[in-house]
């Protein structure tokens, strides 16, 4: 039954991407407008440009490699390391009440920083280049890993902490059995809003002068050049890149949610 339901929700999820995808060649279709091509055009601009490549490569043409391939490798290196950080930082602040209420405000205020606006920072202070990207997408990212991490380890069910003290856990077999787990569902909630960041940023900081390769430089170089199609391609190419790595990313917490759920 709960297979059925699922196989529903999915159904109804495609049908209305559907629609959606007809209205919008059908109203593209009848306004014939050159600033908004319809899906069809699009999809065959973005095959050429970056998908009809030989089956040796995945079928990625050299535009994709030199382009695609960079942006995503600095977008998975960064929030790889912002991921890290804000997990260990985080731990050490929700496991000390003292140094959360010291750091709080902090963390506050740093969370409330639009991540945009430390870029120009970052590019004074390492130029430009992939230090200066890489930099600008993890001291974005790791606030929300940071403080929702923070607050999952504070909030631990204090029964399982003194569980654990019975049992004469070590610290380590503590953090490890007890306070991670406990921690989870706030780490994967901070893990997406991390993610979300990782690929706004990587585009942002590829928009700035001085970038060579990317998505965003793409986008950029389209727009200068009133290629209309190019610019549409990159933008369905970051949506269905963001929601590709948010379902990965929920089909992790989910597996290993329902892993601590069934050893419950």
């Amino acid at each position: 039954m709960k297979r059925g339901k699922a196989t529903r929700g999915a159904l109804l999820r495609w049908g209305v991407l559907t629609v959606a995808v007809a209205a919008w060649q059908l109203t593209t279709r009848t306004h014939d407008s050159v600033y908004f091509p319809p899906p069809s055009e699009i999809a065959r601009h973005t095959h050429a440009l970056w998908f009809s490549g030989p089956p040796a490569h995945a079928f990625l043409t050299p535009a994709a490699t030199e382009n695609i391939l960079p942006s995503l490798a600095r977008m998975t290196t960064g929030f790889a390391l912002a991921a890290t950080a804000g997990i260990a930082l985080g731990t050490a602040l929700g496991r000390s009440r003292r140094a959360h209420a010291l750091c709080n405000p902090v963390l506050q205020f740093a969370r409330a920083v639009p991540p945009p606006a430390l870029v120009p920072v970052f590019v004074v202070v390492l130029d430009f280049g992939t230090p200066m990207q890489l930099t600008s997408i993890v001291v974005s990212a790791v606030w929300p890993v940071l403080i929702n991490t923070a607050e999952g380890v504070r909030n631990t069910d204090p029964l399982r902490l003194e569980v654990a003290a019975v049992l004469r856990l070590t610290a380590p077999e503590r953090l490890w059995l007890v306070l991670l787990p406990s921690a989870l569902p706030r780490i994967f909630a901070g893990l997406r809003l991390s993610l979300s960041l990782s690929l706004i940023l990587m585009v942002f900081s590829e928009l700035l002068p001085g970038t060579a390769n990317g998505i965003g430089f793409t986008l950029t170089d389209a727009q200068s050049r009133s290629d209309l199609l190019t610019v549409w391609a990159v933008l369905v190419l970051l949506g269905v890149l963001g929601h590709v790595l948010n379902t990965g990313l929920l089909a992790v917490e989910k597996r290993l949610l329902g892993g601590r759920r069934r050893q419950a």
